[in-house]
């Protein structure tokens, strides 16, 4: 009996055929909420000069079973001219993520860093489509590290925990 133990700490399969190790596994990615708007046209097409371009992220997670958790990587950008509004996008774009077997801290930092990772390349593309068929150049973002953005925010929440100015604040 105690073999057995043992062999179950290890991750492997177990004598019965139980799946104990560690596995994350993306079921499906969607579009949930998508809208462009352009509301100045026909005149920010006289422009000769491209649109000053903003662009926002925001993540969420939500569990929506036993071992599922939905992904929801939300990007707004914005594009003016002068002040003037050239376009809008709103894409809110998730997947979901089955977590078996993972180690208590490892799903907070899979969940927020590498699941968006995953997600991006996929968003990036639909919010690209959606800004060249509105009759602009598309909008291709670059490569985001999620990973990264999730241990600086960690640290930060941290410093801000225990009474610390985070860097990069005064």
């Amino acid at each position: 009996m105690a073999d057995q133990d043992e062999f179950v700490t290890t991750g492997e399969a177990a004598a019965n055929g139980a799946d104990t190790g560690p596995m994350a596994n993306l079921i499906s990615q969607y579009v949930k909420d998508l809208s462009f708007e352009n509301p100045n046209s026909p005149q920010v097409y006289q422009r000769d000069t491209p649109p000053q371009i903003d662009v926002q992220f925001n993540i969420g997670v939500n569990q929506v079973g036993e071992e599922v958790h939905e992904v929801v990587l939300k990007i707004e950008s914005r594009a003016e001219h002068d002040g003037q509004v050239a376009f809008l996008v709103d894409l809110t774009y998730a997947g979901l993520f089955q977590l078996r077997n993972l180690p208590q801290e490892h799903v907070q930092p899979f969940l927020l860093g590498e699941a968006p990772r995953i997600l991006f390349p996929f968003a990036r593309r639909v919010l690209a489509d959606a800004v060249r068929d509105g009759s602009f150049a598309p909008l291709l973002l670059d490569p985001i590290d999620f990973n990264a953005m999730y241990q600086q925010q960690l640290q930060q929440h941290q410093a801000e925990a225990q009474g610390d100015t985070p860097v990069g604040h005064a």
